[in-house]
Parts: C-alpha cells; structure tokens; sequence
C-alpha cells in the first residue's frame, strides 16, 4: 500500500486536501470515503489499509471546514459563505471525477459515516448512476419538524446577529452534547462513539477532531439533511444502485432512536433492489472504530468486493 495525499483545486478555486491510499497493484476499484462532523479523512487509515489489500484505491477528502482542508482554527468547522452543503457535495462529485480520471474503467464506491453519511445521500440523488454502490453508516435521524425549526431559527438568527463563522456552543450541546445522556455517569463527554475507550481518548486528543461548529454550518447541515431525507431527493436515487446501511445498535445519533429501521424501509419502498442492512448489536456511533471493529471493516469490504 502507498500512502499518496494531494490538494484537489475545486471548481471555486478552494483547495481539499484529500487522503489517497493505493494498492500496490493496479486498483480493482476506488473508493470515496466522505468523514462526518467534526472529524476528518486521515481516521480512515484502517479502514483503507482493508480496503487497499483488496485492491481498492481509496480517496478521503477532508471536507470544507475540516481537517487539513481548514486553513486555520477559525475555519474549523465552517463549509462556506454561500450553499455550503451542496458546496461539499460538488467537491467530493468533482474528487470522484479526478480519481476515475487516474483508474480509467474502475468502479466506484461511496462509503459515508454519519454527517458524511447526509453527503452521501445528497450525491446519490445527484450523482448515483455514476456509482456501483453506497454504504452508508452511523446515519443521523431525519430532522423533526420542531427541533429542525428551533435548531434552524438559533443557527439563522446567530448567523445574522455574530457571523457565520461565530462558534455556536449552544447548537453544539443540542447535538453532541445530547448523545451522551444514554451512556451516563460518563467517563467522558465523547462516550457514545464507542465503547472502547482507547478510540474515544485517541478522539479527543485530537486537535482536528470534537470542535464546536459555527452558526453557519449548523444551517447548512440542517438544509443539507432536510435535502437528504427529502421524497424528492430519495425519488432521484437510482433503483439499480447497490446500497447498504449498517450502524451500532446503540447509536443515540439515529438507530437507538428507530430511525434506521426508517430509512431502510424507505429504502425499501423506492424500490431499491440491491439493499443490504447490518445493525451491530451493542455498538455506538463510530462502527468502524467500536470494539467488534474488525467484524465490521471485513463485513464492509466483502460487501464491495461482492460487487465487482
């Protein structure tokens, strides 16, 4: 395996850093890895190194707003002055043409985890008949009416009254503040990724990882999962694209809840033919670094290589 990170120039003229692991062969297939909140693309390393030994080349960009796509602190989780989620959705869709453009003829695959699981059901409605299939994990529940208006009107007002770019404690307490209630007394306020403790203290010794987001982005991702859970946006999905859900039974982001039971129902209602869904009994939100993490990282490459 080769480790080969590059800077992607997008259409805007940003730049993303994007993380590239390749086999050291000739690729069978890329796979798109999209990060979620508050995290970024070089936490994938183990999962890619799976994927590399079967031969896929892996790309992970560090989203607007995070990772070493962020120019400074102050930009941490900010996406853009204008339609930032779709902004991130354009600049992964323009990452996957670059990486077809290097492995003419090689299927892709979209891999997205929690806020990357949102982008990738944007893309697929957008951009799904260029995939061979999406898996997606820890998906957030679908906004409620309520909490989505409450939520949006606090990130709106905050926006207009401190800046965009202001950090938005309060919207922070409302989402990752909230997701440790299940697990009190708590170790730590990071408990529900995952029941090893090593991964969560590896978590918040990172620098690049659990910053609170500004007003900004919290309307943002709450357009951009309005969008994702939309009927129009789930009618736009390809019924021949290969899907597959899985997540941590105790994820208090959205299975805990019943809502990936939700989704896959919808899922299934569209008439997807291909759909494959995994619950892992007892898991937390970050599957691919809970306690059972191997069973989970083999499950998700059998399920690509299934597909070439």
């Amino acid at each position: 395996m080769r480790i080969e990170p590059f800077t992607l120039n997008a259409s805007d003229g940003k730049q993303i850093y994007v993380h590239r692991w390749l086999p050291d062969g000739t690729p069978r297939a890329l796979v798109l890895i999209a990060h979620g909140m508050a995290e970024h693309g070089a936490r994938y390393g183990r999962l890619a190194e799976k994927l590399c030994a079967a031969g896929c080349a892996v790309y992970a960009p560090d989203h607007r707003g995070h990772g070493k796509t962020a120019a400074s602190s102050i930009e941490l989780g900010f996406f853009a002055e204008k339609n930032g989620f779709l902004r991130v959705v354009e600049d992964l869709h323009e990452l996957a043409l670059a990486a077809a453009q290097e492995h003419p003829g090689c299927k892709v695959f979209l891999f997205g985890h929690s806020m990357g699981s949102v982008i990738a059901q944007v893309y697929i409605g957008r951009y799904g008949r260029e995939l061979s299939g999406c898996a997606l994990s820890g998906l957030p529940a679908a906004p409620s009416a309520p909490l989505a208006f409450v939520g949006r009107m606090v990130a709106v007002l905050g926006a207009a009254l401190r800046g965009k770019r202001t950090k938005a404690p309060a919207l922070d307490q409302m989402s990752f503040g909230a997701f440790g209630k299940a697990f009190e007394p708590l170790r730590t306020k990071f408990d529900w990724l995952s029941r090893d403790e090593a991964e969560v203290d590896k978590y918040i010794a990172d620098p690049l990882c659990g910053f609170v987001c500004s007003y900004g982005f919290f309307k943002d991702l709450l357009d951009g999962l309005t969008l994702a859970y939309s009927d129009q946006n789930l009618a736009a999905i390809p019924a021949d694209l290969s899907l597959y859900l899985f997540a941590g039974s105790m994820d208090p982001c959205g299975a805990a809840l019943g809502e990936f039971e939700k989704l896959r129902a919808r899922y299934a209602a569209r008439g997807i033919r291909d759909l494959s869904a995994r619950l892992y009994e007892g898991a937390r939100h970050e599957v691919i670094n809970e306690t059972n993490r191997e069973e989970v990282m083999a499950d998700l490459v059998a399920w690509i290589v299934a597909r070439l």
